[in-house]
């Protein structure tokens, strides 16, 4: 009988096979979605994430889907756009970049948990503090803007831990460790790198180190510091969006912190 997936892996993986880089069709998406909860890792994956342009194309098929939102279009629009929303699919979540003052009024009867996405530095912070809603952080794109140094990345997680926070990552997670990209030529964040990093931020360490560990691409190091916590939940991380859970779980089973069937 396989073990229950460790507790610092449940979740960790918002499907968001729609979006670029991956691209996929809807009607591609929700069947493979399907196959991942319907899977041994199953518990390592949060919800479909649907753009609000797109949920009038979205057709569940089978039993129940939860979706998270992303809100693409004005906050205020959002309900009109679920009104026509299949029963048999669920909203779990919402997630949005919208201003804060702007999101805070639309938000308040959406009843599910709401990321807002911000920019970085002390005072998006310090202005989400008290709004219910959960941090979230864009750490890849297009282009080599729009992913952060490891010090900046750095500075919100120590700042999120400081306040207390849970915070969520978007883009260019892919990849266990932090690396350049052969293609592109960007340096990607590692989520094993996230995962020391935040547990290390949690427990009081200060940026400098935060950003050292988030720097490192020594993936025995950073392998060997997650398995020594893997059976605790995540400290502050809430999880990432990824267009693909197939190269995050190929890496998990490379450093042998998941074996197929869930035993370690």
């Amino acid at each position: 009988m396989s073990e229950p997936m460790p507790a610092m892996l449940r979740g960790l993986i918002d499907d968001a096979a729609v979006f670029p880089p991956g691209n996929a069709a809807l009607e591609d998406a929700v069947p493979a979605h399907r196959g991942h909860r319907d899977s041994w890792y199953s518990d390592m994956v949060g919800p479909l994430l649907v753009p609000v342009s797109r949920l009038a194309d979205l057709e569940p098929g089978g039993s129940g889907l939860r979706i998270g939102v992303i809100v693409d279009c004005e906050p205020e629009y959002v309900r009109e756009a679920l009104g026509d929303l299949d029963p048999r699919v669920e909203v779990v979540q919402y997630e949005s970049r919208a201003a804060l003052h702007h999101l805070a009024k639309a938000a308040e009867d959406w009843e599910a948990p709401v990321f807002a996405e911000l920019p970085f530095g002390e005072e998006p912070l310090e202005a989400v503090v008290g709004t219910g809603f959960t941090p979230k952080f864009r750490t890849g794109g297009p282009s080599e803007e729009f992913f952060p140094p490891p010090g900046v990345l750095a500075g919100s997680i120590v700042g999120c831990a400081r306040r207390s926070l849970p915070f969520k990552l978007t883009a260019g997670l892919h990849r266990a460790v932090r690396h350049r990209d052969s293609e592109t030529g960007f340096v990607h964040h590692g989520f094993l790198n996230v995962l020391v990093a935040s547990a290390e931020a949690a427990a009081g360490a200060d940026t400098d180190r935060v950003a050292e560990l988030l720097d490192s691409t020594d993936a025995a190091d950073l392998a060997a510091r997650s398995r020594a916590m893997i059976d605790r939940p995540r400290p502050l991380w809430a999880g990432f969006g990824s267009c693909s859970v197939d190269e995050p779980l190929e890496d998990l089973l490379s450093f042998s912190l998941l074996t197929e069937g869930g035993d370690r």
